[in-house]
C-alpha cells in the first residue's frame, strides 16, 4: 500500500507542473491589472507604467513563470498587490479560519446524514422515510446561496442569535474566550453548510442500505436467528458505508478549499473570500497560489478517498 501511495504521489508531480503553467497563463490572461484604480483613480499613467515595469508584468510570460517557480522553490509565493504582504503569510492566516469551518461542517454533515440515511432506509416506504426524502429533494432543488441568505436574514438579522460577519469578536481575549467566539461565528454557517451537504450522503446511504437489506447474506443471517440490531450493525451498515467512504476525501478537501458562497455571504475571512477578492482586484500572485493549492488538494482528495475506502473494506486495495 505504501508503495502504491508513493507511486501516486510521484504521478502527481507532472500533473502539478502542467496545472501550474495553465493557472499562471490564465491568471495573466485576465483583463486589467492590479494597479489601475487601486492607488488613485486619477493616477498618472506614467506612474502605473512604472509600477507594472518594476513588478515584471511587462516581461514575457515564460520569464515571469520561471521567476515565479524559482521563488516558489525558495518558499516565496510573492507579495500580494492588494494587501501588501507576503502571499504565504496571507494564505496561512486565512487557511486557519477555513480549517475551523471545514472541520466543523464536515463533522456536522456526517452526524446529520448517517442517522438520517440509515433511519430512512430502515423505515422504507413509511412516514419517516417520506419526510426525509422530501427534505433531501427540497434542499437539493434550492440553490445553496439562497439557503445561506435566508439563514443570515432569519437567524442573524431578524432574531439576532448569531453574528453575520467575521470569524472572531474583536473584544475576545486570548484563550477560552477566543475559542468560544470563533465557535460562535462558525456555528450558523457550519450548520447551514452541513444541512445542505447531507443530501448526497443521505441518498447514497439510503440506497445502499435498502439494497443490502435484500441481499443473500442478510437473509442468511436472519435465518440463523441473528438479532436485527446486530444485522444492521455488523452487516448492513458497514457494507453500505463503502460509497460514502469513496466521497469522504473529496468532501474534506473540497471544504478546505473554502466555500465561496458561505464565506462571501457571511464575510468570513477564509480562503474562499480571499479568492473572490483577489479576482476582483486582479491580484495575480494570490490567484495563482490559491488555484494551485486547490488543484493539489483535489489531487490529494482522490488519493485520500482511495485510502479511506481501503481502510473501511480491507478487501479493497488501491492500485
Amino acid at each position: 500500500m505504501w508503495k502504491t501511495i508513493l507511486r501516486r504521489v510521484l504521478i502527481m508531480i507532472p500533473e502539478i507542473i502542467i496545472l501550474s503553467i495553465l493557472v499562471f497563463l490564465l491568471a495573466k490572461a485576465m483583463p486589467g491589472d492590479p494597479f489601475t484604480g487601486s492607488i488613485n483613480p486619477k493616477a498618472d499613467p506614467a506612474q502605473l507604467h512604472h509600477l507594472m515595469k518594476i513588478n515584471g508584468l511587462y516581461d514575457p510570460w515564460y520569464q515571469q513563470y520561471w521567476n515565479w517557480v524559482v521563488h516558489l522553490f525558495h518558499g516565496n509565493l510573492g507579495n500580494s498587490y492588494q494587501y501588501q504582504e507576503p502571499v504565504t503569510r496571507l494564505i496561512s492566516s486565512r487557511a486557519v479560519n477555513t480549517l475551523w469551518l471545514a472541520l466543523f461542517t464536515t463533522i456536522l454533515t456526517y452526524c446529520f446524514a448517517l442517522p438520517m440515511g440509515l433511519y430512512a432506509a430502515k423505515h422504507e416506504g413509511k412516514l419517516p422515510d417520506s419526510i426525509i426524502r422530501v427534505y433531501t429533494y427540497v434542499t437539493y432543488c434550492i440553490p445553496f446561496f439562497v439557503i445561506l441568505v435566508i439563514g443570515v436574514w432569519i437567524f442573524g438579522y431578524v432574531l439576532g442569535w448569531f453574528p453575520t460577519t467575521g470569524s472572531i469578536s474583536s473584544t475576545a481575549n486570548p484563550g477560552i474566550q477566543s475559542i468560544g467566539s470563533r465557535f460562535y461565528h462558525i456555528l450558523l454557517p457550519g450548520v447551514l453548510g452541513a444541512l445542505f451537504g447531507t443530501v448526497n450522503v443521505v441518498q447514497y446511504l439510503r440506497s445502499e442500505v435498502i439494497d443490502a437489506k435484500r441481499s443473500d447474506y442478510v437473509r442468511t443471517a436472519r435465518s440463523k436467528g441473528v438479532p436485527e440490531k446486530d444485522i444492521y450493525k455488523h452487516h448492513i451498515f458497514r457494507n453500505s458505508l463503502l460509497p460514502i467512504a469513496a466521497f469522504a476525501g473529496y468532501s474534506i478537501t473540497g471544504l478546505l478549499n473554502g466555500s465561496l458562497f458561505t464565506e462571501t455571504v457571511f464575510s468570513y475571512p477564509g480562503m474562499g473570500l480571499l479568492f473572490i477578492n483577489s479576482i476582483s482586484y486582479r491580484d495575480y500572485t494570490v490567484i495563482t497560489a490559491l488555484v494551485l493549492i486547490y488543484g493539489i488538494l483535489n489531487l490529494l482528495g482522490t488519493l485520500l478517498s482511495d485510502i479511506i475506502l481501503s481502510i473501511v473494506d480491507p478487501r479493497i486495495r488501491i492500485e
